[in-house]
């Protein structure tokens, strides 16, 4: 975003572009992931376990001393997902979206349904309508558990931010949870659920 006029590429183009920049081209898969994907192959089932780390979405959300909010939301993606599959880390609104007038939020879980939902945007949006970062992060899981007839089956999970530097978080399944971090303290905190 600061050296195209785009805000996201993704593929081939995305690939020249990088090495355009001068970043190399490298091989990231390790030898034990190679053999346990070999494995999966045998039967080729996608069947998540809710909370058991096939996936390792990183939200952030921050505040400095002048309340200006800033966000980032990285994954390594899905275990075993189908070739070309986008989740909703990069997708903003979905993944991560703030708005410096009013806060931020980010989610983790499984991408499709937050993408279904623009999670992140809709309590952003509840937030500017006078809802409290807990009660938007709430409204979201809530919106997608309303969608998806199968939310016993996946696990997502938010967090939001206002200008005060009110905090909240929610998730559809228990043991989501996220490290608050300040001058005086680093805690980890358990988030409610739905279930």
């Amino acid at each position: 975003m600061e050296d195209t006029p785009h805000v996201m590429m993704a593929g081939e183009g995305a690939l020249a572009l990088a090495l355009d920049m001068g970043m190399e081209k490298e091989n990231l898969l390790t030898e034990d992931s190679e053999k346990a994907w070999k494995k999966w192959l045998e039967k080729s089932q996608y069947k998540p376990i809710i909370n058991i780390e096939n996936h390792d979405t990183i939200g952030l959300l921050a505040i400095d001393d002048n309340g200006d909010i800033a966000g980032a939301c990285t994954t390594s993606g899905l275990a075993y997902k189908m070739n070309g599959r986008v989740g909703d880390s990069p997708i903003i609104g979905s993944g991560l979206y703030v708005d410096n007038a009013v806060g931020g939020a980010v989610c983790t879980g499984l991408g499709e349904e937050v993408i279904k939902s623009v999670a992140s945007f809709l309590a952003v949006e509840k937030m500017r309508d006078g809802a409290s970062p807990q009660e938007a992060c709430q409204i979201a899981i809530d919106r997608i558990m309303e969608k998806s007839p199968h939310y016993k089956d996946f696990q997502v999970g938010i967090i939001a931010l206002n200008k005060s530097g009110e905090i909240g978080s929610y998730a559809i399944h228990p043991y989501f949870n996220y490290a608050h971090h300040t001058v005086q303290e680093n805690v980890l905190i358990d988030s409610k659920s739905a279930l």
